[in-house]
């Protein structure tokens, strides 16, 4: 036999070592579950028991979402999904509106606003993160302050009793029917006033009862995301339904089926997001680099601006802490532009 055709002498015979394998990298951030098949409401189920199960199956299932934290608690990314849900209902409120500020034009209008008014829109947007964030409570002062987001004057008729915000003043019932009540009576209050400013203060009633009947920290907003969904008019000979309407229960047990499973959706994206900043905060070396982190995790986006402001950074410091991260593959980018850049998970 030839050199050439002889067999390689290096391992004498044996089978080549097996490398062994890398250990995946410990999650920062713990999973959640997939959203279950047999809980997603199909078009089938018309009927109000079927409807009442579903959307009692779907917000129980986004429920384990909200608790996915450390001993039962929240997760680390709860701001932020309450602050993108936000945006969600602040775009279809405005659509009620008829404003033309879509999603980005309503981020703008917060995150880049000259002056302490952001206009209209951003009014508006205000309404939903103020609510996501505690910062307006559910009483008759956080109402106020709900109506001069709207430019809405105190008019004759919506007057509310002593006890319209206290959890007493609702029959007792699951969420679902608590949550409808209180949209229904806060349209009730306000029949005097403009339509659509009444109809959205009333799914802002009802994201409050909600949250209270389940006991979360903090409402969950979530329903008027849903309010222009084909999937909600097709159930009511394609008109939007109001809390006015006899079908109002049901309307509302059909926007929540459909809210909680968007919303279970958007917390298991953020929790890969998160899991990546949080596993690349310790190679930061950034002044304040902590508190930068947790500005992404508790809210949507934030400016180079707004960071500098909260770490004491210049402004040219800051837009390179966000250019690191998204080489990190940490954050993205949300404006396309050049300029006036917004930056989130």
């Amino acid at each position: 036999m030839s050199q050439i055709d002889s067999p390689p002498l290096a391992n004498h015979g044996r089978a080549p070592p097996k490398r062994r394998a890398r250990p995946a990298p410990a999650r920062m951030i713990r999973d959640i579950p997939a959203f279950p098949n047999w809980a997603r409401i199909g078009d089938a189920a018309r009927d109000p028991g079927d409807v009442g199960f579903f959307a009692g199956a779907a917000l129980a299932v986004f429920d384990g979402a909200l608790r996915s934290g450390a001993d039962g608690g929240e997760p680390l990314f709860s701001g932020v999904l309450r602050q993108r849900l936000a945006l969600r209902c602040a775009a279809a409120a405005a659509r009620l509106l008829r404003l033309r500020e879509d999603e980005a034009a309503l981020r703008d209008a917060e995150h880049l606003a000259v002056g302490p008014d952001p206009g209209p829109a951003g009014r508006l947007y205000r309404l939903w993160r103020d609510m996501a964030s505690g910062r307006i409570a559910f009483s008759h002062a956080g109402f106020a302050e709900a109506r001069a987001l709207l430019s809405m004057p105190q008019g004759p008729d919506d007057t509310l009793p002593a006890d319209f915000f206290s959890q007493p003043g609702l029959r007792a019932g699951d969420p679902l029917s608590l949550a409808a009540q209180a949209a229904n009576r806060l349209a009730a209050a306000l029949d005097g006033a403009p339509r659509a400013e009444a109809d959205i203060l009333s799914y802002w009633a009802a994201d409050h009862a909600l949250a209270a009947a389940f006991g979360w920290a903090r409402p969950v907003p979530l329903i008027a995301a849903q309010i222009h969904t084909p999937a909600l008019r097709s159930r009511f000979n394609g008109r939007r339904p109001t809390p006015r309407d006899p079908e109002w229960p049901q309307a509302l047990a059909v926007a929540y089926a459909l809210a909680a499973q968007e919303a279970h959706r958007s917390a298991r994206e953020l929790t890969r997001g998160a899991d990546k900043l949080l596993c690349v905060a310790p190679k930061l070396r950034a002044k304040g680099a902590a508190k930068a982190v947790a500005l992404l995790l508790a809210d949507d986006c934030a400016s180079a601006a707004r960071a500098a402001r909260a770490t004491g950074l210049s402004d040219r410091a800051a837009r390179r802490f966000f250019d690191r991260l998204m080489e990190l593959g940490a954050v993205r980018e949300l404006t396309g532009r050049p300029n006036f850049r917004l930056y989130g998970l």
